[in-house]
């Protein structure tokens, strides 16, 4: 049992595609949230948990803020604006772009508003020249004094040491709030899910995976120790579910491939998993299939 004696719960907030999952995982040390290249990959907040010396830090992964043009937009947007409230601090990340942009500012107004500790992360220094770094630095402290900036490579696992030490200066004296060995606050089968998500934004393009949702119907265990799964993979269109299908079922095939080995290895247990493919038109402006999907606000 670790001798925690203090606790630090910090939200992480950012646009969307700045790194903030990636953040999360390299923080905690292994993978317990999906990434992928696409843009609100990231859709409900999600906790990861670090024992460090006598401090357990809950990180909150955040979906990207953005401008919402669906009522699951809405929701995510929501998640965000919810998480930067009643934490210990936050930090909002940010790409090395000299210009403070829309989504930056209503965060910082966020921060603001709640008079909340924040450090500016800067993510992504393994791009740019020092010059360029120095100048994003400059125009960020001119809209907001944070508490520290800290320029670090999430992908290189590049001055997480140093925004660590910043992060324990957040902590409060508290009870451990997730048992030794949990590193994170998601059910298994929210986690099946994700995986299986994450493989249809790797493998297909466009609008068409930021249209599915994940359902699954079911996870028992065998004697064997062998998990068996019953996964529905919902789309908002025909079509596309003849584009997630593929010809004569192979990238269904190859997305299903790819998750599964991902489930093994989560599950530490051999997987067997079947997937079906079906279509809910519209659901990311319905908010009974919204709800039903566990994007539901608490």
């Amino acid at each position: 049992m670790n001798d925690i004696k203090k606790t630090a719960m910090i939200t992480i907030a950012g646009r969307p595609n700045v790194g903030k999952s990636t953040l999360t995982n390299a923080l905690v040390g292994e993978k317990i949230a999906i990434v992928s290249p696409k843009p609100q990959t990231t859709r409900n907040r999600i906790c990861g948990v670090v024992n460090r010396g006598d401090t357990q830090f809950v990180l909150m992964d955040t979906p990207g803020f953005h401008k919402a043009r669906t009522r699951l937009g809405d929701y995510m947007v929501n998640v965000v604006r919810q998480s930067v409230a009643d934490v210990d601090g936050v930090c909002l990340m940010v790409e090395p772009i000299a210009n403070v942009g829309t989504p930056e500012r209503a965060l910082i107004d966020r921060i603001e508003e709640e008079r909340l500790p924040a450090v500016l992360v800067i993510n992504k220094i393994d791009t740019v020249e020092k010059a360029q770094l120095l100048e994003v630095m400059a125009v960020y402290s001119k809209v907001h004094q944070f508490d520290a900036i800290i320029p670090v490579s999430a992908q290189e696992k590049d001055g997480l040491e140093e925004l660590m030490e910043q992060l324990s200066r957040y902590a409060v004296e508290g009870p451990q709030l997730f048992p030794d060995g949990e590193t994170s606050d998601q059910p298994e089968r929210q986690v099946v899910a994700e995986i299986v998500r994450e493989k249809l934004l790797r493998n297909l393009d466009k609008e068409v995976p930021h249209g599915t949702a994940i359902e699954v119907t079911k996870f028992s265990e065998r004697d064997n120790g062998m998990i068996d799964l019953d996964v529905t993979i919902y789309c908002e269109k025909a079509s596309h579910k003849g584009i997630i299908i593929g010809k004569n079922g192979a990238m269904l095939k190859k997305i299903a491939s790819h998750a599964r080995e991902d489930i093994e290895r989560f599950m530490g247990t051999r997987v067997y998993m079947e997937t079906w493919v079906k279509v809910k038109e519209n659901w990311r402006d319905n908010i009974n299939y919204i709800r039903s999907f566990g994007y539901d606000e608490q």
